[in-house]
């Protein structure tokens, strides 16, 4: 499968990351004290239908083949990622909820993510998320003809304070586009990893997830939610953005999430 894309196709990704953009704002502007993963879900899911897209992750199987069952990953503070949109969970006021969503539309997928706050949160977790968030547009202006995605993974992690944060290793970004993840991995970190040049038309989702504690993760029961081990908090944030000579292009805008 080709790394790059073509404009047409690039194209396609920029009217699905608009619509993407739209549906994730809309999700989060519903998130308060009293609302359920499964309402959050719902209200993304009629916009990307609505628009003429399909969820992307709804029915996208993991390692053992279990079907994911809703068109959000919805997480909850020490959750990093992957959490069952479908739950019956009542936010509260203070919690902090990660929204990670994805969309076909026109045969080409496209990523995203925030971690919103659910009312007045503490100053810890607020600092955690705006540090996720600010090492994410680290790695994307990192993301120019002639890097490699090392490179992206080192402008991330030198964006991060780590005698405060932990940052997921065992999770990295990726190319998207004709799949949901594809080739290549984008890192976080400095680690070993191949040093896949950035040209144009390249299409990749950077993704940094950031916790107040270890990074060492576990899976829920349920084959899916991905949480910290120590129980502390957790913070993601990702883009989906194509390279061009004129540098990168976010092709799903984030939604203003209020930090």
């Amino acid at each position: 499968m080709a790394l790059t894309k073509s404009n047409d196709e690039v194209d396609a990704m920029r009217r699905g990351g608009a619509l993407l953009s739209v549906a994730l704002q809309t999700a989060v502007d519903a998130v308060k004290q009293g609302v359920t993963m499964a309402q959050l879900d719902d209200i993304a899911t009629k916009v990307i239908v609505d628009g003429g897209g399909k969820p992307s992750f709804m029915g996208y199987k993991n390692g053992s083949g279990e079907p994911f069952p809703s068109t959000m990953c919805v997480s909850v503070n020490n959750e990093i990622v992957h959490g069952l949109g479908n739950r019956d969970i009542t936010l509260r006021e203070g919690d902090i909820v990660g929204l990670d969503i994805g969309l076909w539309l026109d045969g080409l997928c496209t990523d995203m993510a925030v971690t919103v706050p659910v009312g007045k949160i503490n100053k810890e977790r607020l600092a955690l998320l705006r540090a996720t968030r600010d090492a994410m547009y680290a790695g994307v202006d990192a993301a120019i003809v002639g890097n490699t995605v090392l490179d992206i993974g080192g402008a991330i992690e030198d964006a991060i304070d780590q005698k405060k944060y932990g940052i997921v290793k065992g999770l990295v970004g990726h190319g998207v586009g004709h799949k949901v993840h594809e080739a290549p991995h984008v890192p976080n970190y400095r680690g070993k990893f191949s040093p896949v040049k950035l040209v144009p038309n390249m299409c990749i989702a950077i993704e940094p997830m950031l916790t107040t504690g270890s990074d060492s993760i576990t899976t829920a029961k349920d084959g899916w939610t991905i949480t910290t081990v120590d129980g502390s908090d957790a913070g993601h944030f990702e883009v989906t953005l194509v390279i061009t000579e004129n540098g990168p292009e976010i092709l799903t805008p984030q939604p203003d999430v209020g930090i």
